[in-house]
Parts: C-alpha cells; sequence; structure tokens
C-alpha cells in the first residue's frame, strides 16, 4: 500500500483505492482495531457501521485524502450513486504537539517503532498521560456526507474502515490525521535530538542529563539508537586536512627541565607525531592505502628508532637513536633508506637473515628461470637468501614474502637501493642501474 503526497508542504496523503477483502478480521493491528472501536462507539446506529463495513469489503470506496484533521473519499452505493464521505477529526494544538514529541525524544523506542511502521502502546499510554489523545475516543469521529446523513452512514463507515486498513500500514497517517504529517514530525524531533545533543532542550534550556534518581547519564540502547538514524541529525562534512600539519609547540622555556627530560627532544616526537597524524588522515580521507611509517602501532623499539631516523631529525638526535639501538651511524643510514623503500618489512630483508627451505628455494628458481627466458641471465651466486650478480656487483635478497629487493655495494657493505618487486630482472635492473649512476 503506498500514499502519494500532495498539498503544501506535503500535508495531504492520498492512497489509492483497495482492492475487495474477502472474509477475515477487518484490520490487523491493534491501533487499526481502536480506530474502528472510535466509529462503533461514536455511531447510534450499529447497522450503518455493518452496512459500512460491506461497502467497504466490496471495494466500494475510492481514493482515501488524508490531511490534517479530514479524511475524504468517494464511496459508491449498491446502486451505483457516489457520495463524496469526510470524516472530521480533531487537531492537535501546538502545545499538545511538544508534550508529544517530547516524550517521543525521551524513549527512543516509540519512535524506532513508528519508523518501522508500528505503534507502540507505551506512546498511547504516555501521551494519555501528558493530557495527548492520539487515538479517537467516543465522539471524536465526526461524519459529513453527500447523502445528507446526521449520523454516521454507511458511507462515512465505509471510509473509517478503509482507514483503518491504511492506518495498518502506515501510523504515521493517524498523526497527519491529527495536524503533522511524517516529515514535519521528524524534522521536528531531529530538531530536539540536536538540541539535546548539544547541551539543550529544544527551547533552548538545559537538557535534563540524569536517569530520574541522580544516578549520572541516561543511557540508550543499541537498538534504539540505531533504529534512530533516520531522525537524528546528519553528520558533519568530513573535514578537508590542513595544508600541511601544525607546529609543535615550543618548549624552550626559562624553567628547567626535570631531570632526563630534553626539551628538543620532546619537541622532535612532538613534530613526529604531527607529521605522521597528518599523512595517516590524508590517507585515509583519499581511500589510500595508509603508507610504510604512517603508523608506529606494532613496531619494536629498533624499528621505531629508524622510522624516527627516517624523519630527518637534528643530527645530536640520530646519534642518539644510533647509540641507543646499538647501530653505528652508517648502520643507521643504511636502515633509514631500507625504511624509505618498504617500512618494516625492508627493514627487516637489510637486518636479518633467514634461510630458505626448499620449497621456497624451488619457487625462486622459477622465478629466477622465468626472468630470463632469453638465456641471457647474468651468473648469480647464492648464500642463503641473497643472489649476487658477480659480473655487476649487484645483489638480489629474497624476503620472505616471495618479493626480491635490490641492492647494491657501498663503502661500508651492501645496502639497499630500490623498493621489492615480484620480478627478479627488474630488481636485479633497478640496482645495476643505480651502480651505473654512481660509475661503478
Amino acid at each position: 500500500m503506498s500514499g502519494y503526497a500532495t498539498g503544501p508542504e506535503a500535508g495531504e496523503l492520498t492512497f489509492a483505492a483497495l482492492p475487495p477483502v474477502r472474509g477475515g478480521a477487518f484490520t490487523r493491528t491493534w491501533w487499526g482495531r481502536a480506530w474502528l472501536k472510535a466509529l462503533e462507539d461514536t455511531a447510534l446506529d450499529g447497522q450503518q457501521v455493518k452496512e459500512g463495513r460491506r461497502h467497504a469489503r466490496a471495494g466500494a470506496v475510492g481514493a482515501v485524502s488524508v490531511r490534517p484533521g479530514r479524511i475524504t473519499a468517494v464511496v459508491q452505493d449498491r446502486d451505483g450513486t457516489a457520495y463524496r464521505s469526510d470524516v472530521l477529526v480533531r487537531v492537535l494544538t501546538d502545545e499538545e504537539w511538544d508534550r508529544l514529541l517530547d516524550l517521543a525524544v525521551d524513549s527512543a523506542g516509540h519512535i524506532a517503532a513508528l519508523l518501522d511502521h508500528e505503534m507502540p502502546p507505551h506512546l498511547v499510554e504516555d501521551a494519555a498521560g501528558v493530557g495527548v489523545d492520539l487515538l479517537p475516543g467516543i465522539g471524536d469521529l465526526d461524519p459529513e456526507c453527500g447523502c445528507e446523513a446526521w449520523d454516521h452512514c454507511p458511507h462515512t463507515a465505509a471510509l473509517c474502515h478503509q482507514l483503518a486498513r491504511i492506518l495498518d500500514e502506515d501510523p504515521f497517517v493517524l498523526l497527519l490525521v491529527r495536524g503533522r504529517g511524517q516529515r514535519a514530525v521528524v524534522d521536528a524531533l531531529q530538531e530536539r535530538s540536536a538540541a539535546r545533543a548539544g547541551g539543550g532542550d529544544a527551547a533552548g534550556g538545559p537538557a535534563d542529563a540524569g536517569d530520574g534518581d541522580g544516578g549520572g547519564p541516561r543511557g540508550v540502547s543499541a537498538a534504539e539508537a540505531y533504529a534512530l538514524r533516520d531522525i537524528l541529525p546528519p553528520l558533519p562534512a568530513v573535514p578537508v586536512p590542513a595544508p600541511g600539519p601544525g607546529e609543535p609547540p615550543s618548549l624552550d622555556t626559562e624553567t628547567d627541565p626535570e631531570p632526563g627530560v630534553e626539551p628538543a627532544a620532546l619537541e622532535f616526537l612532538a613534530g613526529d607525531t604531527a607529521a605522521r597524524a597528518h599523512r595517516l588522515l590524508g590517507e585515509l580521507l583519499a581511500g589510500q592505502p595508509v603508507s610504510p611509517g604512517a603508523s608506529a602501532a606494532g613496531l619494536t623499539v629498533g624499528e621505531d628508532a629508524v622510522r624516527l631516523a627516517a624523519g630527518r631529525p637534528p643530527s645530536w638526535v640520530a646519534g642518539r637513536l644510533a647509540a641507543r639501538t646499538g647501530r653505528s651511524r652508517a648502520g643507521l643510514e643504511a636502515g633509514v633508506r631500507a625504511w624509505r623503500w618498504g617500512g618494516a618489512a625492508a627493514l627487516a630483508v637489510l637486518e636479518e637473515s633467514w634461510t630458505p627451505g626448499e620449497e621456497a628455494l624451488a619457487r625462486a628458481a622459477a622465478r629466477l628461470a622465468e626472468a630470463w627466458e632469453d638465456g641471457e641471465r647474468p651468473e648469480l651466486r647464492r648464500s642463503g637468501a641473497h643472489w649476487t650478480a658477480v659480473a655487476s656487483g649487484a645483489q638480489l635478497r629474497l624476503g620472505e614474502d616471495g618479493r626480491w629487493w635490490p641492492y647494491r655495494r657501498g663503502a661500508d657493505g651492501w645496502e639497499p637501493a630500490g623498493p621489492a618487486d615480484r620480478d627478479p630482472a627488474a630488481a636485479l635492473t633497478t640496482a645495476t642501474a643505480w651502480d651505473a649512476e654512481r660509475g661503478d
């Protein structure tokens, strides 16, 4: 069943004529039955109500228009005569709406049920407790019909039965009859929710954050919070990262630092943290994979020292990092070069050795044969996981993940020459090209 909006600001809904109903109960929800109970209690002639039920079952009710305070449809008699029929319902005052909306915001489950097309009994009961009658009672359904009957006639009774079927599917229609449509109600609830979240009520006063007995903030169940996704205020726009990280505060003050505290070192660490946070945020917002070194999570002390040194610290900081991790300055510089090529994985290839098993060696041999299918493969001498090109002085190092890392011979030993590659020929070309640039 669906209705389409008409009228200013969707203040009116029109529902297409429904097909005939064959047997069974006319309405299936408790609120639909409550609507019909109000009709039965209001009508003076029960026979007219029964005749109206038969009209509705037979499909004699045309499209139903619902707007604040009135429902309208054309109903046909058995002889084909058509009558415009209206049923009038009192709309709620603004003050009553305020009470009702405050109740709904106080209990997220009420609105969660409405958004799930259910009428929660507790909402009706709580509303009645503050003097707001959602469902009609005796005398609340006021008939007007073209047949000029002064009481409920078969035509207005048929219209009431048809609306009960509509209410079964969408209880928000009841709120429209009472004065406000779904959009207006949701907007008002959103406004109140935002005011509560900001520390005030919809009128600008402070929100009641207690649980009624001084026990602290009131909680909301996860199910209710999820159900409120359609009425809570929208999330703010994704922030645009600043063009660069912020400057760390200066710690150069007249106050002497505590023993063991080096202000310059703290300034460097603060700057490093800001730079990593800025890079990480930019990559995450752009949907890019996190680059090596963007996060220090899970690094050992030695790995984090190399990561810090890769951030180009002052010379004295680099010297401290080398000394504290048992590296020479040359060793730290080699570690920094490896880190810049591939983070912790590249550093492990530089500083750790592993012995490939038979399966790993077989895969490596197959990759080497594949890389030089033309038969011009250079002479490679293997030692563990290292393959050294005899003629060029370049080296391939096999990582445990099956990638090949290019190395070159430097003044202080083997140095990383580039990023890893699945193709050993490409990795060796990278190492050889570096040697050529140096003039080796």
